[in-house]
């Protein structure tokens, strides 16, 4: 194991989908949200069918028309509606603080509908976590965004989706997987099709970041998946949450955001009882007991 290693390649990861959700939110300015999935769609999936096809991986088998499979490409339908669809109408820095709820709501769901043992620690942080996620909403200000709540069900959207692949067969290959995730994204844009106005024909600078976000996204991807084979499960996945940091980051230096201490408050308290939901899954595993530090919950 080469956790070093492994923990860099997490940080890059995590900058790599800052970096699109950045893009993605640049674009929207001048393109409508559904052209988006299904211009990024398309590319994303152009780029892992050459790789399908490098690595001898068939595009489509009879696995993508299983039950799992299709409520696994659901909660990526779900997931990326909810999500990039409020990426482009709130704070790049709220979207993101909102999605760093999803292993926390993972946990949960791995308890109640995959029969994992959970013991009252991990469901007070969970519970702490949610508070966490009402304290960034700040639901009764005057300053509420409704368009925030997008985030929330894209949040149980990922996680339908990341429950989903949790339990796919072990022989089904990661690109192809991914694949069929770009797949979705253009129905995504189906479904947003009738509400999002006339299409734009794309200039220079829309199919540069196009190709640039589907690109980054990519990158990122081949990052995580690296790093969880380089290093230990427990020392690698806290580092998902320099997500964030990038994100606030990126939308303070580019979009001139400026988080209030509502949402900055909010999200530490998300991202610390996250935190301490992966010590406890390390010290129950470190003792022997059952936990699942299952590495193929999938990054977005």
């Amino acid at each position: 194991m080469d956790n070093l290693r492994a923990i860099a390649l997490m940080c890059v990861a995590m900058a790599c989908f800052a970096l699109e959700d950045l893009v993605i939110k640049l674009l929207a300015e001048t393109l409508p949200t559904w052209q988006i999935f299904i211009l990024m769609g398309g590319t994303g999936a152009a780029l892992f069918a050459v790789i399908c096809r490098a690595r001898g991986v068939p595009l489509f088998t009879r696995a993508f028309l299983t039950p799992l499979v299709i409520l696994r490409n659901m909660g990526e339908v779900i997931g990326g509606l909810g999500f990039v669809t409020a990426l482009t109408l709130v704070p790049l820095s709220l979207a993101t603080a909102i999605l760093q709820a999803t292993p926390l709501a993972l946990t949960a769901g791995a308890a109640i509908f995959l029969g994992e043992r959970v013991g009252w620690r991990r469901w007070v942080a969970v519970l702490i976590g949610f508070v966490g996620i009402l304290v960034v909403l700040d639901p009764f200000s005057a300053d509420f965004e409704p368009a925030a709540l997008l985030a929330v069900v894209g949040v149980l959207g990922l996680v339908m989706r990341d429950l989903a692949t949790r339990v796919l067969p072990d022989d089904l290959p990661s690109p192809q997987i991914s694949f069929w995730a770009y797949c979705c994204m253009p129905i995504s844009g189906l479904i947003l099709l009738p509400w999002g106005g006339a299409g734009v024909m794309p200039g220079a600078a829309g199919w540069t970041g196009i190709v640039v976000a589907a690109s980054i996204g990519a990158m990122g991807y081949w990052a995580i998946t690296l790093a969880m084979r380089l290093g230990e499960v427990a020392a690698v996945i806290p580092f998902r949450y320099t997500r964030l940091i990038f994100a606030m980051a990126l939308g303070i230096a580019v979009l001139g955001e400026r988080p209030d201490a509502t949402t900055l408050a909010g999200a530490a308290l998300v991202v610390l009882t996250g935190l301490y939901t992966v010590w406890r899954e390390r010290k129950l595993a470190a003792e022997g007991r059952e936990v699942d530090l299952s590495p193929r919950a999938e990054p977005r």
